[in-house]
């Protein structure tokens, strides 16, 4: 057997390794139970999304990428459209027909439900002012955005469904999965928390309904389905610094095991609700994909979003509102591209560079050249998947690991660590 990798260039570390040089992929783990299969056949391929901050700033915060010009790539894109408080309706506008989609679905009744529980976020900071939107978390005030939303902030105003408004304080942030936490300041009596639902129970084509603050119109309501699972998206902040925490000036990498769906998406969803036909939370949103322009025009749904799956946002949520900050999983291999021949087919997947010593993975038995192909009977195509499923969870979860090592394909136990340099 021999396993190369796809492409060349330098290992990637594990998602919660730190590294003083070269881009890697930054990586908490999320939901602490297993994952289970949601079908066969989905080896997807990764997509690259970069932003630069102050724009996603600017358009209240959803990141976007554009199909790059050649070789199936992405490039970074921008969006500027800023909000304007003058033309946000004061209730939920929705979009699409459940009945197009073949789903007997009644929105209307969703909507009701959920949109007390969504917000939108007014963020004033050196470039001026944004917008994005949030998710009443719990009756104590505290309410769940994105990062990138609140980076930088230096004034955050919530307001509610009804119209009410009140200052906000940032209670913690997760730069490496995206997530903040804000604390209401002498907040409202009668929130309504969100009802967190199971992500995992997702299906290909189910329905599901995206609410939030796209272009400063609160209360918007776009419907959609799920248009796939597990998408391994990344995300880049340039002027974040390191995903490691070393002060170099290496690109902030976010990446995710993305919910893709159709509901439409636009600049200023970012941090607000994807949520089931029951009204419960499966995902926060985002990011979007979005074709090129050549000037400088906002970029908008393409019916290509991505959700963070709202395991992923329990346990960074929970861990931001108890101490301010997260802790993320520790597998301790370095990772790149890899693949193989197993009985005459090609295989992909996450090639093992370096074991760290005395590391979950050396424990576990793993060891350099080993091929990762599969994670809890999920497909891993790429090290960006395997990063991807390794946010999903944490601490003192234990994972099965597929792997391929002299053609023969084996399986392993490992129990994650907490990253070292948080523990």
């Amino acid at each position: 057997m021999t396993t190369t990798p796809d492409q060349p260039g330098p290992a990637q570390p594990d998602p919660t390794r730190p590294v003083p040089q070269g881009p890697g992929a930054a990586g908490p783990a999320p939901a602490p139970q297993p994952r289970t299969q949601h079908g066969a056949g989905r080896r997807w391929g990764d997509i690259g999304i970069a932003a630069l901050l102050a724009a996603v700033l600017a358009s209240g915060g959803t990141w976007a990428v554009t199909q790059g010009s050649g070789g199936g790539g992405v490039d970074a894109v921008g969006t500027t459209q800023s909000p304007t408080a003058d033309t946000a309706p004061s209730g939920p506008a929705t979009t699409g027909s459940p009945a197009s989609l073949g789903v007997p679905q009644d929105w209307s009744t969703v909507a009701a439900e959920v949109s007390p529980s969504v917000v939108s976020i007014e963020v004033a900071n050196q470039q001026g002012v944004a917008a994005g939107s949030g998710v009443v978390w719990d009756t104590k005030g505290h309410v769940v955005t994105n990062a990138h939303v609140v980076e930088g902030a230096q004034q955050v105003r919530v307001v509610f469904a009804d119209g009410r408004t009140y200052a906000a304080t940032v209670a913690g942030t997760d730069p490496s999965s995206d997530l903040a936490v804000l604390t209401v300041t002498d907040g409202p009596s009668d929130l309504t928390p969100i009802r967190v639902g199971d992500d995992s129970a997702l299906k290909v084509g189910d329905p599901v309904m995206a609410i939030g603050n796209p272009l400063g119109l609160s209360g918007t309501v776009t419907t959609g389905i799920v248009s796939a699972l597990d998408r391994p998206v990344t995300t880049r902040n340039p002027q974040s610094g390191s995903p490691f925490g070393q002060g170099s000036s290496t690109p902030q990498e976010v990446v995710t095991n993305a919910i893709q769906t159709s509901a439409a998406i636009n600049p200023g969803n970012s941090g607000g609700a994807l949520v089931n036909a029951s009204g419960e939370l499966v995902g926060i949103n985002s990011s979007i994909a979005s074709l090129p322009s050549g000037g400088q025009s906002q970029p908008g749904s393409i019916g290509i979003g991505f959700a963070i799956p709202a395991r992923e946002v329990q346990l960074i949520a929970d861990q931001l509102i108890r101490s301010g900050k997260a802790e993320h999983a520790f597998l301790g291999i370095y990772l790149d591209n890899g693949s193989t021949q197993v009985d005459g087919a090609t295989m992909t997947g996450a090639l093992v560079k370096q074991v760290e010593p005395d590391s979950p993975a050396s424990s576990a038995g793993l060891k350099e050249g080993d091929l990762i192909i599969g994670m809890d009977g999920e497909d891993v195509p790429s090290a960006t998947a395997l990063v991807g499923q390794v946010r999903e969870r944490g601490a003192g979860d234990q994972v099965q690991i597929s792997y391929v090592r002299d053609g023969q394909q084996q399986q392993t136990t490992v129990t994650l660590a907490t990253r070292p340099d948080e523990g």
